[in-house]
């Protein structure tokens, strides 16, 4: 075989040496095979014979077919005749099964690069072939690497899933207790062990919440359910759920209005403000803690603003990390360092960008950036409802407790039962709607698990009553479930959810301002 080239003047070049020729192909990386239009071998390197297993005098003027398993020859040699029909540079075996064989039969993926060549003896294909079986072990084990850890990741969801309920029911049946018992006990020594008792299921509470939170997000556990809301809505429910607590630690909370659509994931983003609603109260020890809502930039601002201790320039930097906990004064043995890595988690999953500004000792500005998509009135006609309200409203208080955990339902029965309220329980909508029918009126509030007995859901049971009633009966669902099978939830009006453990305390004000309104902040 003869090659013919031409220098850039036109100029024509008579041959290459052999002996450059030679060393060209010889010097090449990888094996190197070429053959004429008939699939005849007619250069092979050194490369190409440790692949194959053959010397060369052994491929010479042999076909190229000798070197493909048996069952392929014959389709190769179809193919081989209309690549020679239309040549052109050519890469295979990157998307293709293809398999070189070797002289003792064992049979090896391969890679290879295809290259037409016009000679002065005519046309001629040479051949670059790899040897891919690392590169195909590797992608095997990666393959099988990545079946395994989604099985591991859907074990580890299914875990949490289970996890997320039965570890909150006995801490939720200990709760209700404890505030059951501080309601009728008197003696002041009895008084002072419940309040201790209280504080250390509160901050069990908030680090089973806090852990079970930051594996479902690193799990890969957590998928955002982006829809248009009322960012009113977030707010008011704020707004009530942290008022008291504010004020139970002597501090004035305030709160904004903005009637606008924001596009996020309701329920994520109301977690991401919470913890920095939590964390403000927190580490504030005298003043106000504002919640504040501004469109700013095309975006809608939530900020979270407090009078309190600060935090160091040095330790910006490091509050979203897990654990960390800043070394400013005043903030020794507060919380457990994992709310703001939540944060960070969340607006990342929702690519909300988060902004802070502290100073020690005249607190701190966490915000977070949400979508504006329009503005917008309130979408709950809250006359309406106190109006239903008053007109459905039997005359006696009476809460129907709708859950099917018997600990969990007597523990809630002497906690309203000790607020002065008469209960009605059931363990399913068919229960709740018999109870309903004994009693002969609407329930005044109703309290409800989301997942009952007999498949049946807190929703579905709301809405079987509210129909029986014909009336828009305030309604709480308390759940352990912080999966979107709880999306429905948050579509029914005049309706609030609850995680649990919830607070007992606040579980009592926001049935008892339901029953006096007819409205349950959502």
């Amino acid at each position: 075989m003869t090659l013919a080239t031409k220098e850039s003047d036109g100029s024509s070049v008579s041959q290459l040496s052999e002996s450059f020729y030679k060393s060209l192909v010889e010097s090449a990386p990888d094996a190197m095979i070429i053959v004429d239009r008939s699939g005849r071998i007619c250069v092979v390197n050194v490369q190409a014979e440790k692949m194959f297993g053959y010397s060369r005098e052994q491929l010479l003027n042999r076909s190229i077919e000798i070197l493909l398993p048996e069952r392929m020859r014959r389709s190769h040699q179809a193919l081989r005749q209309t690549y020679i029909a239309a040549p052109r540079l050519r890469s295979l075996g990157s998307a293709q099964e293809l398999y070189g064989r070797r002289r003792n039969g064992f049979e090896f993926p391969v890679e290879i690069s295809l290259s037409p060549l016009q000679t002065t003896d005519g046309l001629f294909v040479s051949s670059i072939i790899r040897d891919i079986s690392d590169r195909r072990e590797i992608d095997k084990t990666l393959s099988d690497a990545k079946v395994e850890a989604e099985r591991a990741n859907k074990a580890n969801s299914a875990f949490l899933a289970a996890a997320s309920h039965d570890l909150r029911q006995p801490v939720q049946a200990l709760s209700l207790l404890s505030g059951a018992l501080r309601r009728t006990v008197t003696e002041p020594k009895a008084l002072e062990m419940l309040e201790v008792q209280g504080q250390s299921l509160s901050a069990m509470t908030n680090l089973l919440n806090s852990l079970l939170d930051i594996s479902r997000l690193d799990g890969g556990g957590v998928t955002p359910d982006i829809e248009e809301f009322q960012i009113n809505d977030l707010i008011d429910h704020l707004s009530t759920e942290f008022s008291r607590q504010a004020m139970q630690k002597g501090l004035s909370f305030n709160s904004t209005t903005c009637d606008a659509i924001v596009r996020s994931d309701r329920n994520l983003l109301t977690e991401i403000v919470q913890n920095l609603v939590s964390n403000a109260i927190r580490y504030t020890n005298d003043g106000c803690v504002t919640l504040d809502c501004q469109i700013h930039d095309g975006n809608i601002q939530i900020a979270v603003i407090d009078t309190g201790i600060g935090i160091e320039a040095d330790q910006l930097g490091k509050i979203f990390d897990e654990f960390h906990q800043c070394n400013s004064r005043g903030a020794a043995n507060q919380g457990f360092g994992l709310g703001l890595a939540i944060v960070s988690r969340l607006a990342d999953l929702l690519e909300h960008e988060i902004s802070v500004s502290s100073e020690p000792g005249n607190g701190s500005n966490f915000a977070v950036s949400v979508p504006f998509v329009r503005a917008s009135a309130s979408s709950l006609d809250e006359e309406q409802i106190r109006n239903d309200a008053a007109e459905s409203k039997p005359g006696g208080a009476c809460v129907l407790l709708v859950e099917d955990d018997l600990k969990v339902a007597e523990s809630l029965k002497m906690l309203f039962e000790s607020a002065g309220y008469k209960i009605g329980i059931a363990s399913s909508k068919q229960e709740a709607i018999a109870s309903m029918n004994d009693i002969g009126a609407a329930p005044d509030v109703i309290v409800s698990d989301y997942h009952l007995i007999g498949e049946s859901t807190g929703v579905d049971t709301i809405v079987a009553l509210r129909k029986l009633a014909d009336t828009m009966i305030p309604a709480i669902i308390v759940t352990g479930d912080t999966s979107k099978l709880v999306n429905d939830a948050c579509d029914v009006k005049n309706c609030a959810i609850l995680s649990k453990p919830v607070d007992p305390d606040e579980l009592i004000s926001m049935a008892t301002n339901a029953i006096s309104t007819g409205v349950v902040p959502c």
